[in-house]
């Protein structure tokens, strides 16, 4: 780990170094499509596209997902891309007009992974061969099937036109977002990277049956193995996570970016159906979940509801906690509050301790809804995303119904 940090700033020196040269010739992206791709395990490439924009701003690709992103600063022949809401940032140089060589970085994870870049390559995959069957539908999933204590379930959701595959993994507690790939032959490759998280997926499909592995950055590879089921489904998400026998409601008192301490039993809070998100700014399910509540709260100010997030933040100290989540109100024009109930780690058992009141805290994201008399009266483990198509629009309609019931008592 301390190779890893030192490894940091002796990058962010050369980047720094770089800016203060006065002699090296400044340097543009070239504006149009760019391949991507971020090193993991086995030696392994994650690819991913992009386009650099005239005004040398970025859009990122994953499926149907776009992420736009601002913030780009070039000092030399040295480029820092910074993803909009989460941590993870991307230093490398120019190795020509055409090819960028570098790493992304996650520094309070002390995360460094290799990074490269070619101009005018806009295939995530390379396409070789008719792929042998089509995967469109639902999959019944086991990851590391062979180990108890990391074992868990999951819905693979998929659709495929000629060789291109796009979907999901479902789990428990939450959606593995937007994954893209190809099909050639019975080869399966899948990925997505969104400056959060770095998912990579190779996998033999014969015989309506998927054996592969999941790569997540160069930390975690573990296999996995999934069967056509139409009729599979994961438990609800409403039966995962409890308020403990003997509790009514939950007590809480953390800071807002303006320092002040905010509880449940506050004046703001009396006489309202009040929803409370557990999540972290480093959570890219937490953030799908907060761009909903942003909406729906933004056309319901005038109902008896209020939002509060409690953030659990893995950022090495409170500043840099309050930063991160100063960050994320401002791209998701949160106007509720997110408090910061943790950092220095995102440990769930932590998190639970800080919540004893709650059986455990299973996701990020988990969302508790209350009522007007401050009773738990339900808690919703993870979050399906936009990236489930159809769960998701179920979870709308099922939130905004309960919501409803609630306000109408």
């Amino acid at each position: 780990m301390q190779k890893i940090t030192l490894f940091i700033l002796l990058i962010v020196t050369v980047f720094s170094a770089c800016k203060r040269e006065k002699n090296i010739e400044q340097r543009l992206l070239k504006s149009g499509p760019w391949r991507a791709t971020v090193g993991v395990m086995d030696d392994k490439e994650l690819p991913f596209l992009m386009e650099v924009m005239e005004d040398q701003s970025i859009k990122v690709f994953n499926a149907e997902e776009i992420i736009d992103i601002d913030d780009v600063v070039i000092n030399g022949d040295s480029i820092k891309i910074k993803f909009p809401v989460f941590e993870g940032y991307i230093l490398a140089q120019f190795i020509d007009s055409i090819t960028l060589s570098g790493s992304f970085i996650k520094e309070d994870l002390n995360r460094v992974v290799p990074f490269n870049a070619k101009y005018g390559q806009q295939d995530r995959f390379t396409i070789t061969s008719k792929p042998n069957q089509n995967i469109t539908g639902s999959w019944e999933t086991v990851f590391s099937m062979d180990n108890e204590e990391d074992r868990y379930i999951a819905k693979g959701l998929f659709k495929q036109n000629g060789n291109i595959v796009t979907g999901t993994f479902r789990t428990t507690t939450g959606d593995y977002r937007y994954l893209e790939g190809v099909l050639n032959e019975d080869k399966l490759q899948l990925s997505a990277f969104d400056g959060a998280h770095a998912f990579l997926f190779t996998a033999e499909v014969v015989d309506s049956v998927i054996n592969g592995y999941f790569y997540s950055g160069n930390h975690w590879k573990e296999p996995f193995t999934a069967k056509r089921n139409e009729s599979f489904e994961l438990p609800s998400e409403d039966s995962l996570t409890f308020i403990k026998k003997g509790y009514k409601t939950l007590d809480f008192s953390f800071k807002d970016t303006e320092g002040n301490k905010v509880s449940l039993q506050d004046k703001r809070f009396d006489n309202k159906v009040v929803i409370v998100q557990v999540m972290g700014t480093w959570c890219p399910n937490c953030m799908d979940e907060t761009k909903y509540y942003v909406e729906y709260y933004n056309t319901h100010k005038d109902k008896d509801i209020e939002f509060v997030a409690l953030a659990f933040e893995y950022a090495k100290t409170e500043e840099k906690a309050f930063r991160s989540i100063k960050r994320l109100q401002e791209k998701l024009k949160v106007e509720y509050p997110i408090l910061l109930a943790q950092y220095g780690t995102s440990d769930k058992q932590k998190a639970q301790e800080k919540l004893p009141m709650l059986t455990q805290v299973l996701s990020y994201p988990t969302t508790i809804f209350i009522d007007k008399k401050r009773n738990v009266r339900k808690i919703h483990t993870g979050f399906n995303g936009p990236a489930t198509g159809q769960k998701y629009i179920d979870f709308k309609k099922d939130f905004e119904n309960f919501v409803n019931h609630l306000l109408n008592e």
